[in-house]
């Protein structure tokens, strides 16, 4: 996957996760909590969907590694790296 998939998959995963959030609206640099407002259960479902569907484990101590869209896109993109 390149970063745009990658990305585009994250958002998607946000939206499935907070319908109300619109992936066209949020920027790399919106944080999940402070700016999309998604409270700790929305991220453990994040988390999970990211496993689900990414097949990408993240640990409670890597969560800081997806505060931001852009900042999880890096930490998805390396660790897709590292699996493949």
């Amino acid at each position: 996957m390149n970063k745009g998939e990658i990305r585009e998959a994250f958002l998607k995963l946000v939206n499935k996760v907070a319908p109300d959030i619109d992936p066209a609206d949020v920027s790399d640099d919106d944080h999940l909590q402070d700016d999309l407002e998604l409270d700790s259960m929305d991220i453990l479902n994040l988390v999970t969907a990211l496993h689900e569907t990414l097949g990408v484990s993240v640990s409670e101590t890597d969560y800081q590694n997806i505060e931001t869209t852009g900042a999880a896109v890096r930490f998805l993109m390396e660790k897709l790296q590292q699996s493949a």
